[in-house]
């Protein structure tokens, strides 16, 4: 196991890696900005490292400086999270080449599941379904556009190196592929510093179900389950669950086992998750792209599945096998997480940040709340506007439901404004009790209330 892990993130997750470490009994080292010098996860860390100001591009993105106030503090292993640098194929290759242990797969994996055409091709290798598309990346508009024609529109125009929602546009028809083709290769450059693009063909209303996959290096490769997280707006995930309510017993299986099928065929190591669009019918399954890393919603996996899967990345890193109770995983109940952003719901999500002047956390049976903030926390106007994550779970999604229901009216912020009223009116939507939404329902619900 390693003696000192440096976090190479900030907020919540950064929080729990230094949870994690402490009970694997490993020191932690929190690198933060100017700004963070107050988060909770620099209080509680063993061991902290100022690397610049409050930006990203002056701190949480300076790979030199984290690397850096790993050798200073003697770390000899970094655990990147999720966002900035964790799915940095370059900084996973600088890490293994100064001799500290990037927890995560390795920079090989990462650049081949990171380019979404390789990633394609590779799952098409795999046997693993795909939506119709080019064979590789559009070099120019007038080739994209004889690709969008033979497919047939509508077509999704992506970015082979985008992420998080941006790089992405649909083009609907003929005569708006040009503008569109243009605004993703422009955002992604802007973003990655990479715009070329590909095109599938764009599944209508489909839901947006991910599958938690995991392996280690002695051979172990399995699923733990999928979440739904087709509740989004602008490709941003509002609320997510495990198991999802939507999609069949049949699919869930085949699902599970060609995202097996696909880490094995790479030798996937550590943690990751296979994003899939399932069409509104629930017949089919398309492989959207691959997060080689933990992701936000990583808790209801683990409120289901009984496991801690930062843990078992900081494990498999260090050499050891998947836990036990991974490799023979029981599911239990249902798990739904909302994610409570700095926003103001009823100003178009409008970035809230501010001093929290009260803070009160809900609690009881089932209630879990991820979080690096407090009372006199001063939320920084520079990252992504997430302070929380409410996590509930129950034996059955109904009773989840409510239970999310309670904890939210039990949650107190004040100071600044947060998607909770927002959440707690999602909550209380037939079409979100009877499980039946896609991807499309947060917007036609904002347009239909004139937010």
């Amino acid at each position: 196991m390693f003696k000192k892990v440096l976090i190479a993130n900030r907020g919540e997750i950064a929080l729990k890696v230094v949870r994690a470490c402490r009970e694997l009994g490993v020191t932690s080292v929190a690198v933060y900005s100017e700004a963070d010098v107050d988060s909770m996860h620099v209080q509680l860390a063993d061991e902290a490292v100022c690397i610049g100001a409050g930006p990203s591009s002056e701190s949480y993105l300076k790979a030199d400086r984290i690397l850096a106030a790993a050798e200073i503090t003697h770390a000899d292993a970094i655990h990147p999270g999720y966002g900035f640098l964790s799915e940095n194929a370059r900084f996973a290759e600088i890490c293994e080449t100064s001799g500290i242990k990037f927890i995560g797969p390795s920079a090989e994996t990462i650049r081949t599941m990171g380019d979404k055409n390789t990633a394609r091709q590779t799952s098409i290798a795999s046997g693993v379904p795909v939506t119709p598309g080019s064979d590789d990346v559009i070099p120019d508009v007038e080739t994209g556009l004889k690709w969008a024609t033979e497919i047939g529109f509508p077509v999704m125009i992506k970015a082979t190196a985008g992420g998080g929602g941006r790089g992405m546009r649909p083009a609907m028809n003929e005569s708006e592929f040009a503008e569109q083709y243009h605004a993703a290769s422009s955002e992604a450059i802007a973003c990655f510093g990479n715009g070329a693009c590909y095109i599938e063909k764009l599944v209508l209303n489909p839901h947006h179900v991910e599958v938690q996959v995991i392996g280690d290096e002695h051979g172990n490769y399995t699923h733990l389950g999928e979440r739904d997280c087709s509740m989004q707006r602008r490709n941003q995930k509002i609320i997510e669950e495990c198991p999802s309510p939507f999609i069949t017993d049949k699919l869930r299986k085949e699902m599970h086992a060609a995202s097996v099928a696909l880490i094995e065929r790479i030798g996937y190591r550590n943690a990751g998750t296979i994003e899939y669009l399932v069409d509104e019918k629930s017949e089919n399954f398309y492989f959207m792209e691959m997060n080689t890393r933990i992701q936000v919603e990583h808790p209801v996996t683990e409120e289901v599945m009984g496991c801690d899967l930062v843990k078992e990345q900081i494990r498999i890193a260090a050499g050891e096998k998947l836990s036990h109770n991974v490799l023979n995983k029981v599911p239990r109940g249902h798990s739904i997480e909302c994610r409570i952003n700095a926003e103001d719901p009823y100003n178009d999500f409008r970035p809230s940040p501010g001093l929290i002047t009260l803070w009160y956390t809900p609690g009881g049976k089932g209630v879990r709340v991820d979080s690096h903030v407090y009372s006199g926390y001063q939320v920084p106007p520079y990252y992504d506007s997430m302070i929380a994550k409410l996590i509930v779970t129950a034996s059955t999604r109904e009773i989840a439901i409510e239970r999310m229901k309670r904890a939210l009216s039990e949650f107190m912020i004040e100071g600044i404004k947060t998607t909770i009223p927002f959440q707690q009116e999602i909550m209380s939507q037939p079409d979100f009790v009877k499980g039946d939404y896609d991807i499309g329902w947060v917007a036609r619900y904002i347009e239909e209330k004139q937010y």
